[in-house]
């Protein structure tokens, strides 16, 4: 029986096991189970060795998504430039790390009509804004802003950005006033770690596409309402999953709206509980 795996900390509120599953589902893959494991960085080499016979794929989220690279066998060209991996797959008898953030991030910004930025401001320097510039990249844009609470941990992440041929310019967040004569920014932060910014980001008349997902924040909420284009973290985390589909199954017809629809169907669900609760 196939099996993959997401794993990573926290993972009790991840929405890949539905956006799998249902990928399963619409594909005829009826012996194929798809699990979430609780997982920090020092628990990575063990869960790796006890996968087992029959694993088809594993997701990762953070804290993981740089331990994996240390940890496979061969690494994709892309993520090795990015400096992170998202997904892990079964090849040639060992582990290969790929990178698909970066295909979900070109999807998410394209779908919504967000595809030809002229100007870009990224907030936060970890591994998934290593990944936005990557895209960025991919999409035409040259040169990126890159504003963080501490610039020296970004630097992993600017240098990323560079390998794709960007100019990056590293910031911190306090000079955000600053940065933002640009058309769109994109916040990698944790959901609601950007709601102190909110005001300024809407004030910019700027595009957002924040990486968050489930709920409003006071930053989609703000930007939304001064009339700019909002883009939340779900197209992301759907065409990412899309991708890792491919690479864990080896098939190309990958059921995007359904995957879509049991992911939109299941953020509805969480929004009625916490409103009940």
């Amino acid at each position: 029986m196939p099996h993959a795996l997401v794993a990573g900390s926290p993972i009790a509120h991840s929405l890949s096991p539905v956006l799998h599953r249902a990928a399963y589902a619409a594909m005829g893959l009826d012996d194929w189970t798809y699990d979430a494991v609780e997982c920090a960085e020092e628990g990575l080499p063990a869960l790796l060795g006890g996968l087992g016979p029959g694993w088809a794929g594993l997701s990762l989220t953070m804290p993981l998504k740089r331990a994996a690279l240390t940890l496979a066998d061969t690494v994709s060209d892309l993520a090795a430039a990015v400096g992170a991996a998202n997904t892990l797959v079964p090849r040639d008898g060992g582990l290969h790390a790929d990178n698909t953030d970066v295909y979900g991030i070109v999807t998410a910004l394209t779908e919504a009509g967000l595809g030809e930025p002229a100007s870009v401001l990224v907030l936060g320097g970890g591994a998934t804004a290593a990944s936005a510039l990557a895209a960025l990249a991919r999409l035409g844009v040259t040169e990126a802003r890159l504003a963080a609470r501490r610039p020296e941990r970004a630097r992993g992440a600017a240098e990323a950005g560079r390998r794709f041929g960007l100019a990056v310019e590293v910031a911190p967040l306090d000079r955000l006033a600053d940065l933002l004569d640009v058309g769109l920014v994109v916040s990698t932060l944790p959901a609601g770690a950007a709601d102190p910014y909110a005001a300024q980001v809407a004030g910019s008349g700027a595009a957002l596409f924040d990486v968050a997902y489930g709920r409003p924040t006071r930053l989609t909420g703000a930007v939304e309402s001064a009339g700019a284009t909002v883009v939340d973290g779900f197209p992301m985390l759907l065409h990412q999953a899309v991708q890792q589909v491919r690479l864990m199954t080896g098939r190309d017809d990958v059921p995007v709206e359904a995957m879509r629809a049991a992911g939109t169907a299941e953020l509805r669900r969480r929004a009625r509980v916490s409103q009940d609760a």
